[in-house]
């Protein structure tokens, strides 16, 4: 009965089982897959087929990093239990910015160095900027873990990936029920010619898809782990944070569903270069039912893709840390459907989307609370026009189908409020 009970809920969801050698009965939760009709990513089976000697529990990074290496190509499980910290070295001895550091940088030689009152306007180079790069290679050998293809990663009771990247490189990956944190680089590069000051530009984001195909990223928590109180270097905050999940690199065919992603700025970046070199008719992406809170902006920011997002919640505190929410960038086809704005009443309608060099912009449905406001329709695209040049259009070339279930607006936050995040 217990088991009929754990199928009907998983079939609220949108969620079937699939049963592989490992458990001919279905109850792993590791087994599941993303319902036939649930966005761009349908099909998806991650490790669900799994045989009993590629499952395995991890706790350790070293733990996690053979766990994702054994047996490459064939669908396997890996369960993540406690906290896997991903600054530590190779016997998972806890690392610091010190230990990663080349001998020859220091940050305050760096910031010597580079002041633009004495350097100029110029992008950092020589010994000391490579000295810096080599110090972030140091890192990244450490914090980022490959995530090759057929396989899922599915965490227990509150596991914790920190200060650790997850890179999605292969095809068909489930990343379930897991919290991503305080993914930082110790070593942040200045570019003076980033916007009219400057600015701060760090790698290493909570999840990167990299050039991957069919992902189900669903029920995980993304935050900064309340780890961004930061200091500002040459007027602009030292920004040791990139993305959340950003889908780049010609990735395609992802669902994106019942997250919570918070207390960040730049969230998720879909498709990274104007460049056509690799997205053009890939970076189809579904993002459906998450909340998006305290966010500053790129929830989600797109290139390329045709991207449906619908029934998200957007909640906005922090006026001072909020740029925009949607965002319209080059030969992007974003269609958005019964999202629900909580924003304060002093951030203009105009500035929830933002142009990014895209042309055309499809919303519907939206309902907008502001200040201490009751819930009201809002276009969008019309507030969004009325705001700023150049107009967008509204026609994308494209209507989703794959669409299990769209709530009606009014909906969404107690949906998203009760059901986004890990499930315990």
């Amino acid at each position: 009965m217990r088991w009929k009970a754990f199928a009907g809920c998983l079939a609220l969801l949108g969620l079937t089982l699939t049963a592989g050698p490992a458990d001919a009965h279905g109850h792993d939760p590791g087994r599941a897959v993303p319902g036939a009709h649930d966005g761009w990513g349908a099909g998806t089976t991650g490790g669900a087929a799994a045989a009993p000697a590629d499952v395995h529990t991890v706790s350790k990074r070293s733990e996690l990093v053979a766990a994702l290496a054994s047996n490459p190509g064939a669908p396997k499980i890996v369960y993540v239990r406690g906290t896997i910290e991903g600054n530590v070295d190779a016997a998972d001895r806890p690392r610091t910015c010190e230990d990663f550091a080349d001998p020859a940088y220091s940050l305050p030689a760096y910031l010597a160095a580079y002041d633009p009152a004495t350097w100029g306007k110029v992008a950092p180079s020589g010994p000391l900027e490579e000295a810096r790069a080599r110090s972030q290679a140091n890192q990244a050998a450490q914090v980022v873990v490959d995530v090759g293809p057929n396989t899922t990663v599915y965490g227990l009771g509150g596991a914790n990936l920190h200060g650790l990247t997850l890179r999605v490189t292969g095809d068909n990956v489930i990343l379930r029920n897991l919290r991503f944190s305080d993914a930082h680089d110790c070593f942040p590069q200045w570019d003076p010619l980033d916007g009219a000051d400057g600015n701060w530009n760090s790698e290493y984001d909570n999840v990167d898809l990299v050039g991957a195909t069919h992902v189900w990223v669903n029920h995980n928590e993304f935050s900064d782990g309340g780890n961004d109180a930061q200091p500002t270097y040459f007027g602009r905050k030292y920004e040791v944070h990139d993305g959340l999940l950003d889908i780049v690199n010609g990735s395609d065919l992802v669902t994106v569903s019942d997250n919570r992603l918070h207390d960040h700025d730049k969230t998720m970046l879909i498709g990274n270069t104007d460049k056509p070199t690799y997205d053009v008719g890939k970076l189809r992406v579904t993002v459906h039912h998450n909340l998006f809170s305290d966010i500053g902006q790129r929830a989600p920011r797109v290139r390329y893709g045709q991207v449906h997002v619908y029934d998200n919640l957007y909640v906005v505190r922090d006026v001072a840390a909020y740029t925009y929410s949607l965002g319209v960038g080059v030969e992007s086809r974003i269609y958005a459907e019964n999202n629900f704005f909580r924003i304060p009443a002093s951030v203009p309608l105009g500035a929830l989307v933002h142009y990014w060099k895209g042309t055309v912009f499809h919303a519907t449905g939206t309902l907008v609370s502001s200040g201490a406001s009751l819930p009201r329709p809002v276009d969008l695209l019309a507030e969004y026009d009325a705001a700023n040049d150049p107009d967008l259009g509204s026609e994308v070339g494209w209507t989703p189908t794959l669409v299990e279930r769209l709530d009606p607006t009014w909906q969404v936050p107690m949906r998203v409020l009760a059901g986004a995040g890990p499930v315990f």
